[in-house]
């Protein structure tokens, strides 16, 4: 999925994005309230860090602005102030979670999870999907007791379907999600094409994949 870093401490803001890319999150870095609010202006996320101690700006301020521009994302509020009237102010605006400093990575990368089963209404990390089992976590399908190789962008794509099961999804949003900034005036749809038809050939050997629905002329949809 992909995650906006908030942060003014950039050796923070780095590790962070180290971390949160080897568990296969695509970063984006913004390290002032402007930074963030051209990135929010311009891109969908799933999730949102947000520091509340920003150099040029306040970091309540700044959830406001994006809870308008990215109305679907998650937002965790980063910060160092251990008021409790912050942690209270921010939840009212609506951020999902309160995390303050110092803490430790992996606990950052065990709220995202928690926020995604509770957004996604996934109470197990192994999802039947047809004929089929998807493992999130250890990223494997299954077919009974074999398990299917599919690429990492593939693997990528079939899951984020799966997340938004009975919503289509666009091209445009799905190269945004999987690919990052990859959208532009070059843009070839025919690159999602391509890997829809290979999950379908790898999976289509061992049971039909009828839930994967092409919507013509607009993207594609898991119907469950």
């Amino acid at each position: 999925m992909k995650v906006l870093i908030i942060e003014d401490e950039k050796t923070l803001a780095f590790e962070m994005e180290k971390f949160l890319k080897k568990a296969f999150f695509l970063c984006d870095l913004a390290h002032s309230f402007k930074q963030g609010s051209n990135k929010l202006a311009l891109n969908q996320y799933d999730y949102v860090l947000i520091d509340l101690g920003l150099p040029d700006g306040d970091g309540f301020e700044l959830l406001s602005k994006a809870k308008k521009s990215n109305p679907d994302a998650a937002y965790i509020i980063l910060t160092a102030r251990g008021k409790l009237e912050d942690r209270v102010a921010g939840l009212d605006m609506g951020a999902d979670d309160y995390l303050a400093k110092p803490f430790f990575l992996p606990e950052l990368q065990s709220r995202m999870q928690a926020i995604a089963r509770r957004k996604f209404k996934v109470a197990e990390a192994l999802i039947p999907l047809g004929n089929f089992n998807i493992d999130l976590q250890k990223r494997f399908v299954f077919f009974e007791e074999e398990q299917i190789e599919l690429s990492r962008k593939e693997f990528d794509l079939l899951s984020y379907l799966l997340l938004h099961k009975n919503r289509v999804l666009t091209r445009m949003q799905l190269s945004e999600h999987i690919w990052g900034n990859f959208v532009d005036d070059d843009y070839d749809s025919n690159y999602i094409d391509a890997h829809i038809k290979n999950i379908r050939k790898k999976l289509n050997v061992y049971a039909p994949t009828e839930w994967l629905e092409t919507v013509r002329g607009v993207g594609y949809r898991i119907k469950k």
